[in-house]
Parts: C-alpha cells; sequence; structure tokens
C-alpha cells in the first residue's frame, strides 16, 4: 500500500517553502498522498504544534508518516529523528517536540543520517526522510536506518494544575474563528469535578456553568463550553468571538498575561467546582 504522508509545520503559505517540500518528497515517489496538518503553527510553538499532531494523527491509516517541521534548526548541531509508535511514524528535528507529540510508552526511534554539509539544508532533510520512507516502504526496518539516540532532547507539555476544587488550565490555541481550546481533557475534569457543578468565570462578570454538546447547543451570541474532538475543552461563543470578548490568548510560556494595545490579555482559565 502507498504510504500516506502528513506535513505540520510552522512555515506558512507565503513563499514556495511548502510547495517546494511536497516536490522533493514527490521526486522519491509520485505516488504518495500528501496531505497537510496545517502550516499556520505559530512560529516556534512546540505546544500548539504537538496539539494539532496528537489531535490529528489517529484519523489517519496505521503506518502513515508524520513530518512535523517546526523549528528544525534550533541548535548548531540540529538532528532529524524519526519514531514508531501507534502504529504510526514520526519525523521531527531533536528539538523537544517528539516527546510531547507521542506517548508515554515506548517507542523505537533512530537519527536519521544527513550528510554534515546539508545539515543545514531543509530539502536535505527532505531528500533524507523520503529516502527513509521509501525503504520502509520496501521492507527495510527502521531500526537499519540509523542509530538509537542515547538520549533526545526533552520538552514537557504544558499540564493543567489539578486541585481539589479547581484546576487552572492554560489556552493552548485559539481557532480561526477564536474559539479557544485549553489544556483540559475530560478525563482532568471528572477527576476533580467528581460529578460536582462548576463555574468557568471571565471578565465583566462572564459565567460558563454546563458543557454543551457543540456549538449549535446554545443560541446565537450565547457562550459555552464543550469537549471537541480531540477531546480538550473548548470555550466559545455561538456565531461569536470568545477570545475576543473575554480577553484570552494563547499560552506563550513567557508570561501569565500579557498587555496588547493597552488591553490586558489572559492566557489561563480557572475551573472552580463547587459542592
Amino acid at each position: 500500500m502507498v504510504p500516506i504522508l502528513t506535513l505540520t509545520s510552522d512555515i506558512g503559505y507565503k513563499d514556495y517553502i511548502t510547495g517546494a517540500i511536497k516536490g522533493r518528497l514527490w521526486q522519491n515517489n509520485p505516488a504518495w498522498q500528501i496531505a497537510d496538518i496545517s502550516h499556520n503553527i505559530t512560529p516556534f510553538n512546540y505546544n500548539e504544534a504537538a496539539y494539532f499532531v496528537r489531535s490529528a494523527y489517529p484519523h489517519f491509516p496505521m503506518y502513515s508518516w508524520h513530518i512535523v517541521l517546526v523549528n528544525l534548526f534550533h541548535s548548531p548541531s540540529p538532528r532529524c529523528l524519526i519514531a514508531f509508535q501507534n502504529g504510526h511514524f514520526f519525523a521531527c528535528a531533536d528539538n523537544g517536540l517528539l516527546p510531547m507529540i507521542l506517548d508515554e510508552g515506548p517507542y523505537e526511534c533512530i537519527v536519521l543520517p544527513i550528510a554534515p554539509e546539508n545539515i543545514a539544508n531543509s530539502m536535505a532533510w527532505m531528500d533524507a526522510i523520503g529516502a527513509a520512507i521509501q525503504s520502509v516502504d520496501n521492507g527495510t526496518s527502521l531500526h537499519l536506518l540509523g542509530e538509537e539516540p542515547e538520549q533526545i532532547v526533552t520538552r514537557s507539555a504544558v499540564q493543567p494544575l489539578l486541585y481539589d476544587d479547581y484546576i487552572e488550565s492554560r489556552i493552548i490555541f485559539v481557532d480561526r474563528f477564536e474559539n479557544v481550546v485549553v489544556n483540559v481533557m475530560k478525563s482532568d475534569f471528572d477527576k476533580v469535578g467528581r460529578g460536582r457543578r462548576f463555574e468557568i468565570s471571565f471578565k465583566n462578570d462572564d459565567r460558563i456553568t454546563k458543557i454543551s454538546e457543540h456549538y449549535g447547543s446554545v443560541p446565537e451570541g450565547d457562550k459555552l463550553a464543550f469537549f471537541n474532538t480531540a477531546g480538550y475543552l473548548e470555550i466559545a461563543v455561538n456565531k461569536g468571538n470568545a477570545a475576543g470578548l473575554f480577553g484570552l490568548q494563547a499560552f506563550s510560556g513567557n508570561a501569565e498575561e500579557k498587555f496588547t494595545n493597552s488591553r490586558l490579555f489572559y492566557q489561563t482559565v480557572r475551573i472552580r467546582f463547587v459542592d
């Protein structure tokens, strides 16, 4: 079966690079199917990239390849990693992103050889990754394509803070409709909530006190919270703008809150449970 490849990057669409990457991969096999997850990741935002890939890859067929091009050249000696877990292959730089994408369980991992004189050339990375995909598709075992790293760069995904009566969450993504995704899974919500009533409070005394099924569960203009298809808690306004209305923006890791154009924007959301 011809493998399916996905691409995720912070490159955007303003120049030729995204198209050139696909062309370079197709030089290995024009029959490969290449799907874009997103090329609009906020630059260098590891949490957002991990959220996108973790949420998308389970929907692809087994043995798909997921190529993640975010901050490839993060160090003077960058390395390309290829990992295999849960029936999927992942290729990305050794910059801490791989452990954020994968589950905590074991996985196979190699360092893909790239000639030192080409290590700063993103197209050389595509050549090496493409050759690896073709080799595996021809029956070569992954461990024969490179050495297992003694250690890799680790970076922890931003986790919610769970307390007895509340959850302190981080905003990991704001979509084009300005719906807000926080890093709380339903299991986190149920663990702390224990079936109790809850309240999400915003500025101007706005509150959400129930979990809805979807955007259309409330009248237009009303706020809501629900667990999205990826399993994360999402805050929205039906046909509205939750991020702007409540003064929310994605967590940057640099500060808990920021002023933008003299306006205070919050990067955290607190969910309080009451008996």
